[in-house]
């Protein structure tokens, strides 16, 4: 079993600054990819930003040149950098991982979630 635990979430004002973390923990050999989502109220769940294990990223336009990744191969952990926040970024963050637990055996596991509100 793995557990993602992110943390991080807050109240920020417009133009201010969060950081998100997610430690992934249990029976992990490898994992392929990191990634972090959003869930506005009443909206569908969104993709924000991945990182591979070889490092590419992907970054939604709608968060490009604000939000960046990062990921801690040794600790098992991701980042996610948001800058210049904005009152349509006010969402449940959720990190996901895509987990090789044994050498045949690759998963999907979901964090908690973690709130972020951005007030304008």
């Amino acid at each position: 079993q793995v557990q993602l635990v992110e943390s991080g979430g807050g109240l920020v004002q417009a133009g201010g600054s969060l950081r998100l973390s997610c430690a992934a923990s249990g029976s992990i050999l490898s994992i392929n990819v990191m990634d972090w989502y959003r869930q506005a109220l009443g909206k569908e769940r969104e993709l924000v930003a991945t990182i591979t294990s070889g490092g590419s990223i992907n970054i939604a336009d709608s968060v490009k040149g604000r939000f960046t990744i990062s990921r801690d191969d040794s600790k098992n952990t991701a980042t996610l950098q948001m800058n210049s926040l904005k009152p349509e970024d006010t969402a449940v963050y959720y990190c996901h991982a895509r987990v090789r637990t044994t050498v045949f055996r690759i998963l999907d596991y979901w964090g908690q979630g973690t709130q972020v509100t951005v007030s304008s």
